[in-house]
């Protein structure tokens, strides 16, 4: 497991610290002239109004790198994108830097897209779909092979490709995902009362309100 760290606030965009201009009054010039202005500055200033600053918070992201054990190379980097990936800001920058790098050396990239809302990075080239799964070998590039499936499909089977030659194992994702979900206990976690986001279509909805009916 790795991960990469950045900072980023509410508003998703890369944050710019700096220093406030300061005005500094010497009081140097005690007479009565100086002493009566302050004084009908301090009744005439105008009251502040109370806002809210985002605070920035420490964002980070792990990911799955399998790596040859004598060497410590990196054979093939698995990554599920969060919601800070495919926003714009410090997130999706950061992860598309890491993205390039893989996308240029012989490394594998696996990418697991879950997330309905923000566009994905393969616009122009995904077919219609809820979700998407990219597997993208090294020695095969620029050819990848793409996952597409919609929210009432299985999670697809996946290989994970190693090296060169070597049988690619099969990942059931949506075993590892039931799994997940029970030991997390993400049933009480979850109100499923409340409309998902972004919102379904019609028909996706009332097939998801069936579900939750019979469960």
């Amino acid at each position: 497991m790795e991960k990469r760290t950045y900072w980023s606030d509410e508003s998703g965009d890369d944050l710019l610290i700096g220093i406030p201009d300061v005005a500094l009054l010497s009081r140097v010039d005690r007479n009565s002239e100086t002493k009566q202005a302050i004084a009908v500055a301090e009744k005439t200033a105008m009251q502040p109004t109370r806002i809210l600053l985002p605070i920035p918070e420490e964002i980070t992201e792990r990911y799955l790198e399998i790596r040859e054990v004598k060497t410590g190379k990196v054979i093939t980097a698995i990554e599920i994108l969060s919601p800070k990936n495919k926003r714009t800001g410090e997130g999706r920058e950061a992860y598309l830097r890491k993205r390039r790098r893989f996308l240029q050396t012989q490394t594998h990239l696996i990418e697991i897209d879950l997330l309905r809302s923000n566009p994905s990075f393969l616009q122009g080239q995904l077919p219609l779909s809820d979700y998407h799964i990219l597997i993208s070998r090294s020695h095969e590039r620029p050819n990848a092979d793409l996952y597409p499936f919609s929210i009432r499909d299985r999670i697809p089977d996946i290989p994970i490709p190693l090296r060169l030659g070597e049988p690619e194992p099969i990942l059931d994702l949506q075993a590892l995902l039931h799994q997940i979900y029970q030991r997390g206990r993400y049933d009480l976690a979850i109100d499923y009362s409340q409309a998902p986001q972004p919102p379904l279509s019609m028909e996706d909805e009332a097939w998801v309100r069936s579900l939750i009916e019979k469960s």
